[in-house]
């Protein structure tokens, strides 16, 4: 196992963060590097996201950074209604060009929720109701619904409407087959293992 890997996260919300830290640790190591997930916003949404990412950009560039500099910068936001390759350009565009090589997007489409069940097998190992998550669907708070719903037919109550399962999912998850079945989901992870590798010289 490689020397660690310095990640520093920017995501919209406690759904994201709970789902994208093991998510990092977990393909990190199946790529034989050893990863430092540190999390730099996680609450306010989609634009506190945005803006945090920005403010601390400029504290990297004047020299003004606390503690060793990243490797890796994620920066996760949903897709909300419109497409990944938008999201994506959204995030790329509020990058200086000096982080270019650094900067992973993680921007599930629609939203985050729709991850956690990207897997149905392995979501029924954890939590015992394999969700039927459908055709893609634009309408807010949709996921959220199911996914709470999936966790009480699954015998829990959903006290975080499911984000509390997040580690285990991650552990169990066919990420092959998470990735087939969602598109957003393939494109983080296909970018995130070519850049870890990039990062630790393999």
């Amino acid at each position: 196992m490689s020397e660690g890997v310095r990640v520093d996260l920017f995501v919209e919300d406690r759904a994201h963060e709970e789902l994208l830290k093991p998510l990092l640790v977990r393909v990190a190591s199946e790529t034989a590097v050893s990863v430092d997930v540190r999390v730099r916003s996680a609450r306010g949404g989609h634009a506190k996201a945005i803006q945090e990412f920005v403010g601390y950009q400029r504290l990297l560039e004047k020299g003004a950074f606390v503690g060793e500099p990243p490797d890796l910068i994620v920066v996760g936001i949903d897709g909300n209604c419109s497409t990944f390759a938008k999201k994506r350009a959204e995030i790329m565009d509020a990058r200086n060009a000096s982080l270019s090589a650094r900067l992973v997007a993680a921007c599930p489409d629609p939203h985050v929720e729709r991850w956690y069940m990207a897997d149905p097998d392995s979501f029924f190992d954890v939590v015992g109701h394999r969700p039927s998550v459908g055709a893609r669907k634009c309408e807010r708070d949709h996921y959220k619904r199911l996914l709470t719903e999936a966790v009480r037919r699954g015998g829990y109550p959903p006290t975080l409407g499911g984000v509390e399962f997040a580690a285990d999912l991650v552990a169990a998850m066919d990420l092959y087959r998470a990735g087939r079945s969602d598109h957003s989901l393939k494109a983080f992870l296909d970018d995130l293992r070519t850049d870890l590798q990039r990062v630790r010289g393999t």
